[in-house]
């Protein structure tokens, strides 16, 4: 399914993505080492059963990236032209290794490009979701996507 040009969002609309992730332990691992990123509460069990948490952490950077690409096949696949900014990202919840996310997005805001019609601006606010219900990660993305009539 394709994603939906500029003219069919509008303000207030709610998608509740139907795609879900259960996050693996090999997820996090990967994403870790593909991002250089040492930290020892994401790769390191002994380390992390120290912690407040008792067992790893998955990496929020990992959560924030499969947040928003559950989103963009309901959204935005092959109507994108880029992502123009993130901003307010929250993770008020651990995701931890067997989590399994869903996803909804808001769309907050629509306009016309003032300097290309052929496009325009839609802000979203993604929101993350645990097995339990538990919030684990929020942003507001400005996304630039092409209208329709382009």
């Amino acid at each position: 399914m394709p994603g939906r040009y500029l003219e069919e969002f509008e303000p207030g609309q709610v998608f509740r993505h139907g795609l879900r992730k259960t996050v693996t332990e090999s997820d996090n691992m990967l994403f870790s080492v593909m991002t250089l990123n040492p930290q020892p509460l994401h790769i390191d069990f002994d380390f992390a059963a120290k912690s407040e948490w008792g067992k790893p952490l998955v990496n929020s950077l990992f959560t924030l990236g499969l947040m928003i690409g559950i989103s963009v096949h309901d959204t935005t696949i092959g109507t994108t032209v880029a992502n123009l900014g993130m901003k307010d990202t929250v993770f008020p919840h651990p995701v931890f290794h067997g989590d399994t996310i869903s996803v909804e997005s808001e769309v907050l805001s629509v306009r016309v490009s003032k300097s290309k019609p052929d496009r325009g601006i839609v802000e979203f606010e993604h929101r993350a979701f645990n097995q339990h219900g538990a919030l684990v990660a929020r942003c507001t993305r400005q996304a630039m996507i092409r209208k329709m009539s382009a």
